[in-house]
């Protein structure tokens, strides 16, 4: 499963209107159910209810909010980059401007975390994280995830 697969220009915001945590997620959370479906005061509560247990801020500008919930039919991932840093309580006390949402029934759960590694290792490189931060559009976006994921690959 490449990231890219999951991800479409529908289900990228550059850039998010939000400007702060809860807005976010809020933000993510009703794109992700308009193109997946499921009801989204459960899944914007299952994604609050993982990041009052830990945060999800990945630390670098990064954020990868996550949740399960039986409403949505299938893995699901959505992604936004903010034109301003948003306070985020990330593990090394950044701000974050590149978020990545995930959430999917419980029986997406082994694919829900091979999906966060695969955010986690796209953006532990630099200048990946300086381009998807840059990409103006979201087929910009998606281009950058797909040119990374080939060099990996290939």
């Amino acid at each position: 499963m490449f990231l890219s697969q999951l991800l479409a220009p529908d289900r990228v915001l550059v850039p998010l209107s939000a400007r702060d945590k809860s807005g976010v997620l809020r933000e993510l959370t009703s794109r992700l159910v308009a193109v997946a479906g499921g009801d989204e005061a459960d899944v914007l509560h299952a994604v609050r209810e993982r990041e009052e247990s830990q945060c999800t801020g990945y630390g670098y500008e990064v954020a990868i909010p996550h949740g399960r919930s039986p409403t949505l039919s299938a893995l699901a991932v959505v992604a936004g980059v903010s034109a301003a840093p948003v306070e985020y309580g990330a593990m090394d006390g950044l701000p974050v401007r590149l978020f990545f949402l995930v959430a999917g029934p419980e029986s997406a759960a082994g694919q829900q975390v091979r999906a966060l590694a695969r955010i986690a290792r796209l953006v532990r490189r630099p200048e990946i994280r300086a381009r998807l931060i840059r990409a103006e559009t979201p087929a910009a976006f998606i281009e950058v995830v797909r040119e990374s994921e080939e060099r990996v690959a290939g």
